[in-house]
């Protein structure tokens, strides 16, 4: 884990009905893990070549063996960053895209069987998991937290009487967090889903000429999975505490195109300004050696035109040195552990054992 990079996933949705009755052609070809797109604009170096870790073809439908569904992009990316926070290590998924690109789909989902998003399908093998686990000596605790950032406010999803406001400070230890955001234990992914449920009502959503359901906040859905096990040789107890980060941002748009006025429009302005400061902060990083932190994060994005996968590209540079979060006792243990695991090898090598 230590050095990784990012992981860069996009996806290409189908086309709405605004698209197919424009009779809008598809400017975007996918071989593998190597992205296409053609601008027909362009006569000389139309075509860019992008190649991610995952490009997901969702264009068609689920009969062209192509078509990647809900459920195996959640086992290329949702699965793997649940590992790693059993691992102990901080995680985080990262949706970016123009606005009806289909992030919020990849995300979140529907609730129709075969139609859940990357969220809930992660939250209920978390339990699966958990459940599965039956050791004695080892107990775990759930808790979720779910805010929008909307017009550079910070509201509570999950707190009905929340108006907005929150702020966000900064622990020498810990990071940057939300002061006052609520954060509600749950011990069942039936728990996690009318939570979630609620939060996706309270989210601030409004029609535009280019999606009728557009997001016009960015939303952040966080876990924080502990893991407590009593070590009986010591008789001492130890404690890991993973973060998983899921983040749907709101879409880039342009205010020709999304017809914005008014509000839409001051809420447009409002998203394409942090986005663009996400823009300088990937940059940044990407020029940089090495991301610090504990989280080893995915980046996935979607949509018609090349900013997106530009964006993708450059996050792909990014390195990040993740570690594991755990207590001194837990790190002593393991290390000792592993100290032992290898005076033994060593052993065994000289015939000695």
């Amino acid at each position: 884990m230590a050095g990784a990079s990012v992981k860069v996933a996009v996806r290409v949705r189908p086309f709405n009905a605004r698209e197919t009755s424009r009779q809008a052609k598809c400017v975007i070809q996918m071989q593998g893990n190597t992205t296409c797109i053609t601008n027909p604009k362009l006569a000389k170096d139309a075509t860019k070549h992008f190649t991610f870790d995952y490009s997901y073809w969702s264009h068609t439908s689920v009969k062209d063996p192509h078509f990647a569904s809900q459920r195996r992009v959640y086992q290329d990316i949702g699965e793997e960053m649940l590992l790693h926070a059993f691992e102990g290590y901080n995680v985080c998924v990262l949706a970016y895209g123009q606005t009806g690109a289909g992030k919020s789909y990849t995300m979140m989902g529907r609730q129709e069987a075969g139609q859940q998003g990357i969220i809930p399908q992660l939250c209920e093998d978390l339990f699966t998991r958990v459940s599965r686990e039956g050791s004695p000596d080892l107990t775990f605790s759930v808790e979720v937290s779910y805010m929008e950032i909307y017009c550079e406010r910070v509201r509570d999803l999950l707190n009905p009487k929340s108006r907005g406001g929150l702020r966000v400070r900064e622990h020498p230890l810990m990071g940057p967090y939300v002061q006052d955001l609520s954060r509600l234990a749950v011990t069942s992914f039936e728990d996690i889903a009318d939570l979630m449920d609620s939060g996706n009502k309270a989210r601030t959503v409004a029609a535009t000429n280019m999606n009728e359901t557009s997001s016009r906040s960015h939303a952040v859905f966080t876990i924080v999975f502990s893991q407590r096990r009593h070590d009986r040789l010591t008789d001492l107890h130890t404690e890991k505490v993973s973060r998983i980060s899921l983040v749907d941002l709101a879409g880039s748009e342009r205010a020709d195109a999304s017809g914005a006025k008014g509000m839409r429009l001051k809420e447009g302005a409002n998203i394409n300004k942090s986005l663009t400061t996400l823009g300088k902060v990937i940059s940044a990083l990407a020029e940089a050696v090495s991301l610090g932190g504990v989280s080893p994060p995915t980046f996935g994005t979607s949509g018609p035109d090349p900013s997106p996968p530009s964006y993708a590209d450059r996050t792909k540079q990014i390195r990040c040195h993740a570690v594991i979060n755990e207590d001194p006792n837990a790190r002593l243990i393991r290390e000792l552990r592993q100290e032992v695991t290898r005076l033994r090898e060593l052993l065994c090598a000289q015939g000695l054992a």
